[in-house]
């Protein structure tokens, strides 16, 4: 019994950074938790075959890219509304949602960043998930995504990934090529991160929260960049610029009015928990709020705004009650 216990930790201390990995790959954090979890279970079952060749780490990678291989062969890609559609006006806005299956889903930075000392490799491991750039991603054939997420993101040499996909370095060197070449043609928008928050992006966040909460649209709009974005999925719809994003905060989104903020963090940058009046008193959840910030004002709002799978994932509690503070 002490051999399989043994077997399953050391297997077990590999979930957060392959979870990471899949969450890459695949763009869902419940999708990518199901491939580990598979990942985990195929090995557990072959441990006993396996013959050391290579480390358990990089075993344990070759499992999860097939895993996450045969996931995309079934063809479902990821994405986000602005990938989809082009903005609206708002006098012209109308919500149309679309399955679940669609959508980019954003994941705690817990589930997916394991613990490193270095500063700069978490910088890296921060960019690696954000809404943006894993968006793009999804743009590439799964086994160039597999390669530029191993050789670029994860810093694994040409050789380990030509070993673990079964193919040559020469092939592995023209397959990042390829991605690299995808990406710069559609470069995913730059957002800055930080780990910690610096002291000009905690005052933007706190301005934010009040404004948001105040329902002050003047404050609000200071704090957006003149071209920033607010999209809602499941809704296909986005808006851009100060006067759709404000035009629909006071139009269909003022039901929003007194919500509170719960400060979370999502995908390696900035996010709430947004909780909504309740008729019955107290707030109740209404959306996963992520928060996109370039040179100090807010360029992207994403909104998730299926709570029922969100709050949990992110721990939240089911509501808030009258006179708590949001931040």
């Amino acid at each position: 019994m002490t051999g399989v216990a043994g077997d399953a930790e050391s297997l077990e201390q590999y979930r957060t950074e392959l979870t990471g990995y899949c969450y890459r790959m695949l763009g869902s954090a419940f999708e990518a938790e199901d491939a580990v979890q598979d990942t985990m279970v195929r090995a557990w079952r072959s441990f006993e075959r396996f013959e050391g060749r290579s480390s358990v780490r990089s075993w344990l990678y070759r499992i999860a890219t097939n895993v996450c291989l045969d996931a995309l062969n079934a063809g479902n890609r990821r994405a986000r509304p602005m990938d989809l559609t082009a903005p609206v006006p708002v006098a012209q806005a109308r919500l149309h949602s679309r399955p679940e299956v669609t959508w980019l889903e954003p994941v705690p930075d817990g589930r997916v960043l394991p613990p490193v000392a270095d500063p700069a490799e978490t910088a890296v491991a921060k960019e690696s998930v954000r809404l943006a750039f894993v968006a793009a991603l999804q743009h590439l054939p799964p086994r160039q995504r597999a390669v530029l997420i191993l050789r670029e993101v994860l810093a694994w040499k040409a050789a380990e990934v030509a070993e673990l996909l079964g193919t040559s370095v020469a092939s592995v060197n023209s397959a990042l090529q390829r991605a690299r070449a995808t990406l710069a043609e559609s470069a995913p928008a730059r957002t800055d991160t930080a780990d910690p928050l610096d002291e000009e992006q905690k005052k933007l966040l706190d301005r934010y929260v009040s404004a948001f909460e105040g329902y002050d649209m003047a404050a609000l709009t200071a704090l957006l960049h003149e071209d920033a974005t607010l999209s809602m999925p499941p809704y296909d719809l986005w808006l851009r610029g100060h006067d759709d994003i404000v035009g629909w905060m006071l139009g269909v989104g003022e039901v929003c009015r007194g919500s509170r903020l719960v400060p979370v963090v999502a995908n390696g940058t900035p996010a709430f928990a947004h909780y909504h009046p309740d008729p019955e008193g107290g707030f109740s959840p209404w959306a996963l709020m992520v928060i996109e910030i370039v040179d100090g004002k807010v360029s992207g709002i994403t909104s998730f705004l299926d709570v029922k799978r969100w709050f949990p994932l992110f721990d939240l509690p089911e509501r808030l009650e009258a006179g708590r503070a949001g931040a």
